[in-house]
């Protein structure tokens, strides 16, 4: 039995949000499956990712196959360097203390440049907004004068044109 370690999709159209499960390669992508092992959405920035860590790299030890993206979304998330750095303890080259001192070394500077990431984002974000809005006011300026100036050159040209009666003049203040 071939075992794959693939996306399972669901959410509704045009909303994708994805189980990463272990199934067995002859199964349908939605059909039965051996076990989950966790979630992607792929919608949120940065995409959101949930993995059991010790139950996918029990999965690769034992001959499952990941997708390509699935492959992916184990190197981002660490699963792979973990499981590299276990097999280095296995083999003597290295003890567990500095295995996991290194791995933990990676996911800070994992972290860090993921915060930078989004505080990046944020930045520019609000960057954006305030020259959207500087360019709205600028706007709205312009079109003030320009009306300004046509209320000021037509007014003069109206009290011209009109003539003052016997008739609005004799009406009270409230009717003109």
């Amino acid at each position: 039995m071939a075992v794959r370690m693939r996306l399972q999709r669901f959410g509704k159209k045009g909303q994708p949000f994805y189980h990463i499960v272990v199934a067995d390669g002859r199964a349908p992508r939605d059909g039965r499956f051996i076990e989950k092992l966790g979630t992607y959405n792929p919608l949120t920035n940065p995409a959101d990712i949930k993995i059991d860590m010790d139950r996918a790299i029990y999965w690769l030890n034992v001959g499952a196959q990941p997708t390509d993206t699935v492959k992916a979304l184990l190197s981002y998330k660490g699963v792979l360097l973990r499981r590299h750095l276990l097999r280095g303890v296995e083999k003597g080259a290295l003890t567990s203390e500095q295995a996991e001192a290194k791995f933990q070394e990676w996911m800070e500077a994992k972290e860090t440049r993921i915060k930078a990431k989004i505080s990046q984002k944020v930045n520019l974000r609000r960057e954006h907004l305030k020259n959207q809005q500087e360019a709205e006011r600028k706007i709205a300026e312009e079109r003030a004068q320009q009306i300004a100036k046509k209320r000021s050159a037509n007014a003069p040209s109206i009290e011209a044109e009109a003539p003052h009666s016997e008739e609005t003049e004799n009406l009270p203040a409230s009717v003109e």
